[in-house]
């Protein structure tokens, strides 16, 4: 299987060869448990440390800062629970355009007993820092915005918004998964308390993630157990994983302003074609947005159904839908910018990644418009 016709990169980006070529001492004639004190050990304690180090210096912070975790997931579920813990009180203020771990960290801490006050984005996918100030009191345990939206590619103003959490004395949490890789993301910059990115978002392995923690931030661990991670993360490490994190972090630091360029060259090619068929609407295409996400709907037509007739044509995208139980439900975050059902449903998110030609975006664009002709709603 190729990268061929591949546009889901925010789902998940091919493996970098350069990674994997990183990896693979480590999936064979090499191992040793880095906590252990011998050579085999040592050697698996050193490589680890250097993925830690690269991960840091893609973050502008300092190893000691970066805790390693399996996910993203693990990562934000890890500081909510430490925030709002069970058996505690106060607020939690999160945004409308969360990703799923943390809409469903803040519902369990709801559970326990906290006040969750959700904030809306605006109509352009932009969550405003005086919208959070408005929710924020002197019961607020903890405060969550993503840096970049995984579904409409918005990037919102964490920096902002950080300056108004400080002032509140609100730890901030900034998931900024769907970013790293694609564009800065400076932990100093940011102003953010916690920071969370993945090594597959940007050609790097799944099983791979870090939470940057800002020094004097507590953070009780979720998983305990072993002394890993300096007691902050239990479990053994994914050395392997590890490495070719590291080595992801290292590529994308050295090759980053290249990318964003020519991400946005194949972003713009796109969106270009589609103003050629009638009834597309690109969503939020006047805010900043991710150099590589178009999200995009069509008049008259069901994404889901149009998605399952371009995977049959080779053309891999995704829907603005999430499958739960079987049953299709219609995104939060579409609703969250106002978007009727109907519009919603027609929704279709399409992510570029570094892989991907001029060529094959112009094969999506004409096999696009041969299945809104089929359907019916294009001439």
């Amino acid at each position: 299987m190729t990268a061929s016709g591949y546009f889901d990169h925010n789902a998940t980006t091919p493996l970098d060869p350069r990674v994997r070529e990183a990896m693979l001492p480590w999936l064979g004639q090499r191992w040793g448990n880095p906590s252990s004190a011998h050579r085999f050990g040592r050697m698996a304690r050193e490589a680890v440390e250097q993925a830690r180090d690269r991960v840091a210096t893609l973050l502008g912070a300092r190893p000691v800062e970066i805790v390693f975790t399996a996910s993203g997931s693990e990562a934000n579920n890890t500081v909510v629970a430490s925030c709002c813990p069970p058996g505690g009180t106060g607020r939690l203020v999160v945004s409308a355009l969360e990703h799923p771990s943390v809409r469903r960290a803040a519902a369990r801490a709801a559970g326990h007993g906290f006040e969750v006050v959700t904030v809306p984005p605006g109509v352009d996918g932009l969550v405003s820092a005086e919208a959070f100030a408005g929710a924020l009191t002197g019961e607020t345990r903890l405060a969550c915005l993503m840096l970049a939206n995984n579904e409409l590619g918005t990037i919102q103003p964490v920096r902002e918004v950080a300056e108004v959490c400080r002032r509140h004395s609100v730890p901030l949490l900034c998931d900024a998964v769907q970013a790293a890789g694609k564009i800065p993301v400076d932990v100093g910059e940011l102003g953010a308390d916690f920071v969370v990115v993945g090594a597959h978002k940007f050609h790097g392995p799944t099983g791979a993630a870090a939470l940057w923690v800002r020094p004097g931030r507590d953070l009780e661990p979720l998983l305990v157990g072993g002394s890993q991670e300096r007691r902050r993360r239990a479990g053994t490490s994914d050395v392997a994983a590890l490495v070719g994190f590291g080595r992801a972090c290292e590529l994308a630091s050295s090759e980053l302003a290249e990318r964003g360029a020519q991400l946005s060259v194949l972003r713009d090619r796109f969106e270009s074609g589609l103003e050629r068929i009638a009834g597309a609407t690109v969503h939020c295409k006047r805010a900043p947005r991710l150099p590589n996400t178009s999200h995009v709907a069509f008049d008259g037509v069901t994404a889901a159904d149009l998605m399952m007739r371009l995977d049959l044509a080779g053309q891999a995208v995704s829907t603005g839908s999430a499958c739960s139980s079987g049953a299709v439900e219609s995104s939060p975050v579409l609703a969250a910018i106002g978007l009727d059902e109907a519009e919603a449903r027609a929704s279709l998110r399409v992510s570029f990644g570094i892989t991907n030609t001029a060529d094959e975006v112009d094969e999506l664009l004409a096999v696009l418009r041969r299945e809104l002709e089929a359907l019916g709603v294009v001439a």
